[in-house]
């Protein structure tokens, strides 16, 4: 990891992208919109990023404390989710993610589109929850 990346994981609350993907046709749902799972699956695929950065090895999502879904995603829209961590425990971490979606039919349209509060727990080899290390500032 880079200096410059230690220390905006150091700074709670301060976002950075984690993920870039593009809205599908099979991501939809019956009815044509782009299915809410999916978006929480970006979301936590987003958060874990930063999450895996913070305790230097593996994490399991243990809950999802708050999901937002604010405004709808359409097929062809950019979805950008940008995460940080909240809150650093003994062995959590709290993540807070921010999804936007460029609008394909107006691309200069950057949208909130949902909000996550996700949280984490930094497991060892055995899935047994393990203390994080200090975190050099």
């Amino acid at each position: 990891m880079q200096d410059s990346d230690q220390q905006t994981l150091c700074k709670l609350g301060e976002r950075q992208m984690t993920i870039r993907v593009l809205a599908m046709p099979a991501d939809t749902n019956p009815s044509g919109d782009i299915f809410g799972g999916w978006l929480m699956s970006q979301a936590d695929v987003g958060g874990s990023i930063i999450a895996v950065q913070v305790s230097q090895g593996r994490v399991v999502t243990v809950a999802v404390n708050e999901f937002l879904f604010i405004k709808p995603v359409f097929v062809g829209d950019l979805v950008s989710c940008y995460a940080g961590a909240e809150k650093i425990g003994r062995t959590s971490i709290t993540v807070q993610v921010d999804i936007y979606a460029e609008r394909s039919r107006d691309p200069n349209t950057k949208e909130l589109v949902a909000k996550a509060t996700i949280t984490y727990v930094a497991v060892d080899d055995d899935r047994k929850p393990r203390v994080i290390g200090p975190i050099e500032c």
